[in-house]
């Protein structure tokens, strides 16, 4: 659902040395690359301005702490070679990915195989245009796939296994729509396969618990912006009832910053329009980001 087609610019970071695109390698014995043992970040760069770096950031070491993974280097190093990294690429419009594995050893799940890392890696690639843009909204379906519960594994760490998003994204593409739309193993709606979900109902804006889900730094800066644009919000437990019988819906991701869903399983949402609230928030988003000054390049 990128909306970002052409050829970015790149530069990318592995464990203290720098690589163009062609150059950049890992060794097949790395267990983020074996076992999704790793987590990363997403990072939106606006018209030299890096987006909420430090709320990144903070969530970055939260993960490796419930992994259990030591950090390679401070926080403030890591936004370091996090903002050098940008700079190698010559961008001003873009995304930056942190990653982090546990390193590089044997086969085999102990990690204690892991002789080598870990594995610190930054990828910054850049954008022709500051904003996603792209499709005014989108087609959804309801996923068969459901997210995985925090009795197994909690969705807040932001690992490197997203292979039940990938599922579910297949089964979007093979239904012909844009997303596929997850529930918890209750049947509550939970997120996106990468994106977090917002409903409109009556002037009301409603967004899941994150019980099942990754806590995006977008999401929660759509609640900050409606909250000031003086709408009511409402974090709660909702069903695909409230889905199809929403006034709007939309969904909040790095890449695609605020998207209209017109349509969910066959249900076509506001007659199929952009409604008027996803309509101010966005315009108001934007606003929000030109005057966000965390970090600039």
């Amino acid at each position: 659902m990128s909306a970002h087609k052409e050829e970015p610019k790149y530069a990318i970071y592995i464990n203290g040395k720098t690589y163009s695109k062609e150059n950049a390698r890992i060794s097949v014995f790395d267990h983020g690359f074996l076992y999704g043992d790793g987590a990363f970040e997403g990072v939106r760069i606006y018209d030299g301005k890096i987006f909420r770096l430090n709320h990144h950031i903070e969530r970055f070491f939260d993960s490796m702490k419930a992994l259990n993974i030591t950090p390679p280097m401070s926080r403030e190093k890591t936004r370091k070679v996090i903002i050098d990294t940008i700079k190698e690429a010559g961008f001003r419009n873009g995304q930056v990915r942190p990653i982090i594995t546990r390193g590089t050893g044997m086969l085999g799940l102990d990690p204690r195989n892991c002789t080598e890392g870990p594995t610190f890696i930054v990828i910054a690639y850049g954008y022709a245009t500051p904003f996603a843009g792209g499709k005014e909204g989108i087609k959804a379906i309801t996923s068969t796939v459901r997210r995985i519960p925090p009795e197994c594994l909690d969705q807040k760490i932001k690992s490197l296994n997203y292979l039940n998003s990938v599922m579910a994204k297949i089964e979007a593409i093979s239904a012909g729509a844009d997303e596929a739309i997850m529930l918890d193993i209750n049947g509550h709606i939970a997120e996106g396969t990468g994106d977090n979900i917002f409903m409109v109902k009556n002037g009301v804006i409603l967004s899941p618990f994150l019980t099942s889900a990754l806590g995006g730094i977008t999401r929660q800066t759509v609640i900050e912006v409606a909250e000031q644009e003086k709408y009511k919000v409402e974090i709660g437990t909702f069903t695909l009832y409230n889905l199809y019988t929403a006034d709007e819906v939309f969904l909040t991701g790095t890449n695609i910053e605020i998207i209209p869903v017109l349509e969910i399983d066959g249900r076509v949402i506001n007659d199929g329009k952009v409604g008027k609230i996803t309509q101010h928030l966005k315009k108001a988003y934007i606003e929000f980001v030109k005057g966000e000054v965390e970090v600039i390049i």
